[in-house]
């Protein structure tokens, strides 16, 4: 859902950073945007912008923002940086209104989690993965490269260091170029 609800301005491109909104536990946290998905990341919110536009001139152009906000800023459901990084190709009614107003909401979960099995598919991957898997992996390699376990834990949006250190124990141990403390005397 972290990645399906990014808007457009939850992508800061200057920084390299995403900005996660309401994720686990309804906190915000920071993740780093990848070099390799820098462009193509990009590309997307040309299209998305183009989308927007097309929406607009048909009077379309809405997207979900919560209540408050909506009270406080009322064009602002219609803005370019409040819009989805990933809206499906078609226009909607928005099941949380009751007014019946079209508008593009993002895709759904699991047209994503069919997107993971597709890929995970082709890529000849026997084990099942899942979007979470992406996830487990993402915080086993940055442990299995060095990262400190408090970066791991805030970039994972855990509260607990104890529920990142589950991830140390599938991490592959090379114990033989470890030197023992006599050793090192």
């Amino acid at each position: 859902m972290e990645c399906i609800r990014l808007r457009i301005q939850d992508l800061d491109f200057g920084q390299s950073l995403v900005y996660i909104r309401d994720a686990k536990g309804g906190k915000d946290r920071l993740v780093v945007l990848p070099k390799s998905v820098r462009e193509d990341l990009q590309f997307r919110v040309e299209n998305v912008k183009k989308i927007h536009y097309e929406d607009m001139l048909q009077g379309f152009a809405r997207v979900y923002i919560p209540d408050a906000l909506a009270r406080k800023y009322p064009y602002a459901s219609q803005e370019f940086r409040w819009q989805y990084v990933f809206p499906p190709k078609k226009l909607s009614k928005d099941p949380r209104r009751r007014s019946g107003v079209q508008s593009r909401p993002h895709v759904l979960e699991s047209g994503l989690q069919k997107a993971v099995k597709i890929a995970v598919d082709r890529a000849g991957i026997t084990k099942r993965a899942t979007c979470h898997t992406l996830r487990h992996s993402f915080a086993t390699h940055m442990l299995e490269n060095g990262v400190n376990i408090r970066i791991v834990q805030e970039l994972m949006g855990y509260v607990d260091v104890k529920t990142t250190e589950i991830y140390t124990h599938v991490m592959e141990k090379d114990i033989s170029g470890v030197a023992g403390p006599l050793d090192l005397l």
